[in-house]
């Protein structure tokens, strides 16, 4: 599956956002190794902080079936915003552990397209080597 195939399914994932307060939709996709594609939206909530981002929706996703960071080889992110949508900090932080750090990070809205990595989105993340000594 390539780059434009991958975004195609992260903007149908988009289509189950339930976003009822921003209404700002949000889907993602993650491709793994073996062709396999997880689907995430926003999931909003009135109690904001329970709120789920698409991305962590899509790569948990993938994480309850067993993949894991060595396993996946890309994600796609998309918005029905002006602007591309990058992670948000909760989301770069999770990314930041259960991606490689050159995972393909594929951003995209109606409008234009970047290509990125966690690396790129979070220099110097705080990770489990941090944590564990």
């Amino acid at each position: 599956m390539n780059r434009e195939e991958l975004v195609n399914e992260a903007f149908k994932a988009m289509e189950n956002a339930y976003a009822p307060y921003s209404n700002y939709h949000v889907g993602a996709a993650v491709l793994t190794c073996d062709g396999t594609v997880f689907w995430g939206a926003n999931i909003e909530n009135a109690s904001y902080g329970a709120t789920n981002c698409a991305e962590r929706s899509a790569v948990f996703a993938a994480y309850s079936r067993g993949y894991r960071k060595e396993t996946i080889k890309a994600l796609a992110i998309v918005s029905d915003g002006d602007r591309l949508a990058g992670p948000c900090g909760i989301c770069r932080q999770v990314l930041g552990e259960l991606l490689e750090q050159d995972t393909p990070i594929y951003l995209s809205n109606h409008k234009e397209n970047m290509d990125t990595c966690i690396r790129e989105l979070l220099p110097m993340q705080f990770g489990m080597e941090d944590v564990i000594r």
